[in-house]
């Protein structure tokens, strides 16, 4: 089961990591709440062509729980890609790279706060280790340009974005019993609806930019990978191992995005690239077997 979850995990970083090389080839293409409304809303008819049977027979759980599902796709779907895709607006991939490995943290401190989730010395350490290559992904080797970093209006929107993810990993495995598709819908209801006021609000100020050739392309990327696959795997694997456990793979992601850097653009391989992949494996598998450890003797304790 374990393992499962975590192919699942490395597809979902994958395809997220590919998400935000999107979002920034997207500026001038299509603008950031257009850009959000179209991946939440074409996934939304998708799903209902695809899933109508299983909805229909989920509708009795998805009526009980409506609020809740509603909450979760406006905070995990609508929150979290507005304030990326605008942060991508306003800085850099680099600041962007290093706050978004502040998110396993955020996930321990929601899923502490909400739920009493204990979290372990090791999973607390594997954190910081995985986090150490984030950081060496992100300033590229050299560890003195941590101290050029700024603040900007784009880094604090995407610290709200970790925030948003932080607490939408935390409570998606409160999730009533019922179909992925069928909570990928509920979920994307209430996504779109939430996106509506953005958008009109992104109207209002005049910075609407209609896709154009390029913008539909970032657009039908984001709709079948990052959003239909990568959510559902990221559900899935979250119901498996738990969000503590799932959320320290989101260090995957700058790493992946090296990667796809070496791929897609033709950037060089360097020597900080393999020290800062080995420092987040480490973590991450220092966090693993902490949480499967914890989670064993939970689970051998009678009562």
């Amino acid at each position: 089961m374990p393992k499962k979850a975590y192919l699942l995990l490395l597809a979902t970083m994958l395809f997220w990591a590919g998400n935000a090389v999107a979002g920034k080839l997207a500026v001038g293409h299509v603008s950031p709440m257009i850009l959000n409304l179209a991946r939440w809303g074409f996934m939304l008819a998708i799903l209902l062509v695809i899933g109508g049977k299983h909805l229909r027979q989920d509708w009795p759980a998805i009526r009980r729980h409506w609020w809740f599902l509603l909450f979760t796709g406006a905070i995990g779907f609508t929150g979290f890609s507005v304030a990326m895709y605008s942060a991508l607006v306003y800085t850099s991939a680099t600041n962007v790279s290093i706050e978004q490995g502040g998110i396993p943290l955020f996930v321990f401190v929601a899923s502490f706060l909400l739920f009493g989730t204990r979290t372990t010395v090791g999973q607390i350490a594997g954190f910081l280790l995985s986090f150490a290559g984030v950081v060496v992904t992100a300033v590229n080797g050299d560890i003195e340009a941590l101290l050029h970093l700024t603040m900007n209006f784009g880094d604090a929107l995407m610290l709200l974005a970790i925030v948003a993810f932080g607490l939408y990993t935390a409570i998606v495995r409160r999730k009533p019993d019922m179909h992925w598709m069928s909570l990928m819908t509920a979920l994307c209801i209430g996504a779109v609806a939430s996106a509506l006021p953005f958008v009109a609000a992104e109207a209002l100020a005049g910075d609407t930019i209609l896709p154009d050739r390029q913008g539909w392309l970032i657009i039908a990327y984001a709709v079948i990978l990052p959003s239909l696959l990568a959510q559902a795997f990221y559900v899935r694997a979250v119901e498996l191992i738990g969000s503590n456990r799932a959320g320290v793979f989101i260090n995957f992601l700058p790493v992946w995005g090296a990667l796809l850097s070496l791929v897609v653009l033709g950037e060089s391989f360097h020597v900080y690239h393999a020290v800062a992949l080995s420092l987040v494996v480490a973590g991450v598998l220092l966090a693993e077997v902490s949480g499967h450890r914890a989670d064993s003797r939970r689970q051998a304790v009678p009562g």
